[in-house]
């Protein structure tokens, strides 16, 4: 069986001699180690416009892109050497497949990097591209690898599913007696991350970045102006702006800004085994495997074989003693001690998937920590609430993530914007809500959840729920299944006595479809009420506050007493946020954002009262506010028996505001639902949650009144065409495109940000635009990022679906070229292998409350 060998214990010994460069070998072999010529480790600057901390892949990476990008005074800061840390032990995968969106275009520009950085710098790094495959075992494997090819249509990456008898060809020494089906991608492998970051390193240098070593930062002391005096044992450096890239760390830094930043080191463990016979007579070099039911990597180490496995999260290894006392002062090239019997079970997966490992013998084990986000994400971006303070930390595939990373750093940097949408890396998701206990259950999950399946609509336990419930969570936990959400939990949907009430994530249709049609036709027919707390809510004031908002805001500020829809642009035009504005009393607003919006939004409005000298108070409340929705035909009839205010259409109008009393509980009532049925969003202090919702629901009893989800609610918005940051709009769309013509002023006097883009994009013309869709499936729907097809080629994709229980068809939200924008063309939605005749159809499907209003008035119809 697959043993240690006769070296081990020698080879562990050195690997963990302090100060040795012990190094895993690589199947490329190591290109030396020569230090930086001298003058650039003997100069200092005073000022740099921007100070990258840790030497890693993520951070030489940006020094590398900066630099080669013409920023002038790019200083990169390592406390030891160049790799110490995470980088060195890395097992070094690189893969094109990610399943997430924009992640894919980092993992591309990653490894289109990669290909030609030899070329560049002189370098050897060592690239091995034989592709790679993940292997499907189990049927509902194969639906995950079908949901995940139409995924993947709409972009760069190759990808496809190949069969039993292309993996055997490819991979001859597998036991194929169990493999259904594989997902491969041409151009994957692995690189020397040695090699690599030396030479990233050397591009830096050759650009005229400045990697200095040894260089501990001992403080970062923040200036009134937003610069920063960085502070050595070599002397002290003004800078413009600091970037975080300390890896294992990064929390270190962190606190000397006062920001606790939620990241665990993990102990991964990977094996390498002597020659195997039977490897070195191949021909060509195996590509890399990945056993997702075994939950390991698998790659050829020259004429053996190398191995990773990721344990459960009962058995997995997180560096507790780190996170309580610090990273030892010494720790930097060093590795933990080796646990064969904790992946044991792993090893015997990958034996009798791959046999010939039985008679392999182990000539080293590399134990190293890694840095994990508790969502095994990584943090990418400027942080909020410290002026020019950016990180890029809580890589748990560093060596994948850095040549992309570092050039959608760069760019941001230079162009003042995101080149693209990644606000699942936001470093502002997290906030004071995530404690250590919460990041460490959470690492452990994700860490032991590497590779299960991917579902739509997928919930993760751990760590749940945090301090940060509503009101209404003892009230409502036990009727509903519920979603995670910035912290919050919130009701995903409602089930009835005798209802499956577990938890059956799938890629069809499941236990929920059923009663979410209930809810959906409560809020029709009746009335129901939602539980919203985890909207992100800001109170801004100041005699600056309506220039500000009229700088920040593509909408023209609504009058005091009303609400209006309003965008916050890029530069370039695209949209950054949607919020809702209430004017509330002169000069004085509440805005409203999506829950997973909140410090994103928060940030940007900050950067810019600052850097437009704006004399305002920004204030966030949203731990402050609970808030209640009521929607439906009765939500009028039933709020009015509580208030002696006049809720009467031509009194309480649309898009009204009003602080009023609901029974003896003071609210601030904004005439508005998302569903688009008559309703209206009742903001109130946090504490009063509990009373307030028992009052309406007893007050709605004859009316029928009852719960709603958010799922119900998201079935209602497509219906109404309502579009959703995130999914129909975000910094990789223009407003113009996704229709949102009606929010954008282009008239108004004041020069909001991304105007002058956006005239000149609406003279150039449009290149596609988001339409509706209706199409006609089986069991199910779709989810949004589903491929477009149109005569034989991909064309575009989906930003949001769900089933309409109205028309009883599927419905879609989908970006396509102009010219099929039209209503009638028929295009094919791609889902889980299928292609699905869909038609575009005229928005929105069903009438919005306030439009069926104004039809029944102009018509004089008592129906519409």
């Amino acid at each position: 069986m697959l043993r240690p060998g006769a070296q081990r214990g020698l080879l562990l010994s050195s690997l963990r001699l302090q100060g040795s460069p012990g190094r895993p070998r690589s199947a490329c072999g190591r290109q030396g180690e020569e230090n930086a010529p001298l003058s650039a480790e003997t100069r200092w600057k005073d000022r740099a416009e921007t100070v990258i901390i840790g030497g890693g892949c993520i951070g030489v990476s940006l020094a590398y892109h900066l630099a080669k990008a013409g920023m002038k005074d790019v200083v990169l800061l390592e406390k030891s050497e160049l790799t110490a840390g995470s980088t060195w032990h890395a097992a070094g995968l690189t893969t094109y497949f990610h399943p997430g969106i924009n992640l894919k275009k980092i993992h591309y520009a990653s490894i289109k990097l990669y290909e030609k950085l030899e070329e560049e710098t002189g370098q050897v790094v060592g690239f091995h591209q034989p592709g790679s495959i993940r292997i499907a075992t189990t049927p509902v494997r194969v639906d995950e690898f079908k949901y995940q090819m139409t995924r993947t249509g709409w972009h760069a990456t190759e990808q496809y599913i190949i069969e039993p008898e292309k993996i055997q060809e490819m991979f001859p020494l597998l036991n194929m007696n169990k493999i259904l089906a594989g997902l491969y991608n041409p151009g994957d492998g692995h690189i020397d991350p040695y090699s690599l970051t030396m030479a990233l390193a050397a591009g830096a240098r050759k650009y005229g970045a400045l990697l200095k070593y040894p260089a501990p930062v001992t403080s970062l002391i923040p200036r009134s102006d937003g610069t920063w005096d960085v502070e050595t044992p070599q002397g002290s450096m003004r800078a413009n702006r600091i970037v975080n890239a300390a890896g294992f760390w990064a929390r270190e830094v962190g606190k000397m800004v006062g920001l606790e930043h939620p990241l665990i080191p993990v102990q991964h463990q990977y094996v390498v085994t002597s020659t195997i016979p039977e490897v070195k007579a191949l021909k060509r070099e195996l590509p890399v495997l990945r056993d997702l039911e075994g939950s390991y990597y698998l790659r050829q180490e020259r004429d053996g074989l190398l191995f990773g496995p990721y344990e459960s999260q009962e058995k997995m290894k997180v560096q507790d003693s780190w996170v309580t006392n610090g990273v030892p002062p010494g720790f930097g090239k060093e590795l933990f001690e080796s646990d064969l019997d904790r992946i044991m079970e792993h090893v015997e997966a990958a034996m009798e998937m791959v046999p010939v490992l039985k008679k392999a013998d182990i000539i080293n084990i590399v134990n190293g920590p890694i840095t994990y986000s508790p969502d095994i994400l990584p943090m990418v971006g400027p942080h909020q609430g410290v002026r020019n303070y950016w990180v890029a930390i809580g890589f748990g595939y560093g060596i994948i993530h850095a040549g992309g990373v570092g050039k959608y750093l760069s760019d941001w940097i230079l162009h003042g914007e995101p080149p693209f949408d990644l606000i699942e890396l936001d470093p502002n998701r997290y906030g004071k809500w995530t404690t250590t206990q919460y990041t460490e259950a959470k690492a452990r999950e994700s860490y032991g959840f590497n590779n299960i399946v991917g579902y739509p609509k997928e919930e993760r336990f751990a760590g749940r729920p945090t301090q940060r419930v509503s009101g209404l969570y003892k009230i409502l936990e036990s009727k509903c299944s519920m979603g995670f959400h910035a912290g919050w939990e919130q009701p995903h949907w409602f089930y009835k006595p005798g209802q499956d009430t577990r938890y059956r994530p799938s890629f069809r249709r499941t236990n929920w479809f059923e009663p979410v049609g209930s809810e959906y036709k409560q809020v029709m027919q009746s009335v129901g009420v939602i539980d919203l707390s985890p909207f992100g809510k800001f109170n801004i004031k100041g005699q600056d506050s309506v220039r500000l908002l009229d700088h920040l805001f593509a909408n023209v500020i609504p009058k005091v007493g009303f609400t209006n829809i309003s965008h916050m642009l890029t530069p370039k035009g695209r949209v950054y946020a949607e919020l809702t504005v209430s004017h509330q009393t002169p000069g004085e607003f509440l805005l409203i954002t999506g829950s997973g919006s909140e410090l994103h939004d928060l940030r940007w409005i900050e950067e810019e009262a600052v850097n437009g000298g704006y004399d305002v108070e920004i204030k966030n409340i949203t731990d402050e506010l609970g808030v209640l929705g009521i929607a439906g035909p009765h939500a009028r009839k039933v709020l009015q028996k509580l208030t002696s205010e006049d809720l009467s259409d031509d009194v309480f109008k649309f898009l009204q505001t009003k602080s009023l009393m609901v029974s003896n509980i003071p609210v601030t009532a904004i005439r508005i639902s998302y569903t688009g049925e008559l309703g209206w969003e009742l903001y109130h202090r946090r504490e009063d949650s509990v009373a307030l919702y028992d009052i309406i629901m007893n007050a709605g009893q004859e009316e029928g009144i009852d719960n709603f989800g958010t799922y119900a609610m998201n079935a209602l918005r497509l219906e109404k065409a309502f579009r959703a940051w995130g999914s129909e709009m975000n910094c990789d769309t223009n407003p113009l495109e996704a229709g949102l013509d009606y929010f954008i002023k282009l008239n108004k006097p004041a020069d909001f940000i991304g105007k002058q883009a956006l005239k000149q994009i609406k003279a150039k013309g449009l290149k596609r635009r988001l339409v509706c869709l209706t199409l006609a499936t089986d069991d199910v729907d779709p989810e949004g990022n589903e491929s477009i097809w149109y005569d034989g080629k991909v064309v575009g994709n989906t930003t949001s679906g769900s089933y309409s229980y109205s028309v009883q068809k599927s419905l879609a939200f989908a970006y396509v070229p102009v010219e099929l924008s039209k209503v009638g063309q028929q295009v094919e939605v791609e889902l889980l292998g299928t292609n699905y005749p869909a038609t575009v159809i005229q928005e929105p499907l069903v009438l919005t409350e306030p439009a069926r209003n104004r039809l029944r008035k102009k018509n004089g119809k008592d129906k519409i």
